[in-house]
């Protein structure tokens, strides 16, 4: 046993130990963090911000985080509500390339050309799945289906203008019709989308890998391709090596509210960056499947600007904008 005089010698050490595991008033960046997710609960927005309160909170950076959801429209419906925080440096908004699609295509008065960029943080190939009961059991059959009759198979995704829609409109293309001939259902988010998959009432589904592979593991739904460069799945080929000249990725980050200040905004930056860095980030990085694509700052804000001129033109090939 240790005595008296032992014990009070090591106590010094073992509280120096303990102060320093425990995270400081320094480290701690924010009180708290409000988190707007215009998007359902179960998508990829929604699995982006739980993400990122695990690993700030994790890390003592962020005391508390408190969430609201309001989906629809690829975010067009919550965006207006997140316009409300002008000035607010204590929240964040996740978007991505689905909101880019959705504004164009819906021609909203507002856009993520009036929040503030602070970091983008993912990109994720999509895939392209039916429920396990298909007949349908390759892309090369789908692809066949696809363009024998469009508008035969209705395919669920995310929301109208969006990455998902947009990977159709391709996929279309490449088959030699028009993309305004496909069968596309719109979902307010992932999770929508795939009960609608499992439910048979769509034929096929179009969304980011993460948010469908538990269900492909399980059995419930079949993977036929992903829509990156190169496989994102070792057992899942891609549309391009499928003979598919089709590549898409969807990628996410975080905004700030408008009207923020340089320091408010230089504030969120560095949280996300001190993020970023964490071995716990790398992690969810590598177990979820997305590709790291950190952006930060005035870099992110020119990435957008490029990025909405892109969607557009595509768009506008397409027929959908």
């Amino acid at each position: 046993m240790l005595d008296r005089r032992a014990l009070l010698a090591a106590t010094p050490a073992l509280a120096a130990a303990l102060a320093a595991a425990r995270p400081t008033a320094a480290q701690q960046a924010f009180a708290s963090l409000r988190m707007f997710i215009p998007a359902g609960p179960g998508g990829g927005w929604d699995g982006l911000g739980r993400a990122i309160e695990q690993v700030l909170r994790g890390a003592g950076m962020v005391g508390s985080f408190q969430f609201e959801n309001v989906g629809g429209a690829g975010g067009t419906v919550g965006l207006p509500r997140f316009m409300a925080r002008r000035g607010q440096g204590d929240t964040l908004m996740v978007g991505g390339a689905v909101m880019v699609g959705a504004v164009l295509t819906n021609k909203t008065p507002v856009g993520l050309k009036d929040v503030t960029p602070i970091a983008r943080l993912t990109d994720e190939a999509g895939v392209i799945v039916v429920p396990a009961s298909s007949p349908l059991q390759n892309i090369g059959q789908f692809m066949e289906a696809l363009k024998a009759e469009p508008g035969a198979i209705s395919i669920g995704g995310g929301s109208a203008g969006g990455i998902d829609h947009i990977t159709l409109g391709l996929m279309l293309k490449a088959v030699g019709r028009n993309a305004r001939e496909g069968s596309y259902v719109a979902y307010a988010g992932g999770g929508p989308a795939q009960a609608a998959i499992l439910g048979a009432q769509v034929a096929a589904g179009i969304s980011g890998l993460s948010e469908f592979s538990e269900q492909v593991k399980a059995g419930r739904m079949r993977a036929l391709a992903t829509t990156g460069a190169r496989r994102a799945d070792p057992g899942i080929p891609t549309l391009k090596e499928s003979g598919f000249d089709v590549v898409t990725t969807n990628w996410r980050g975080v905004f700030g509210a408008p009207a923020i200040s340089a320091g408010q905004k230089t504030a969120l930056v560095n949280l996300m960056t001190a993020m970023h860095a964490q071995p716990a980030w790398k992690e969810i990085l590598a177990t979820r499947g997305w590709d790291d694509a950190f952006l930060a700052g005035e870099a992110f804000q020119k990435f957008i600007a490029d990025d909405t001129a892109a969607t557009e033109a595509v768009l506008k090939d397409l027929g959908l904008a």
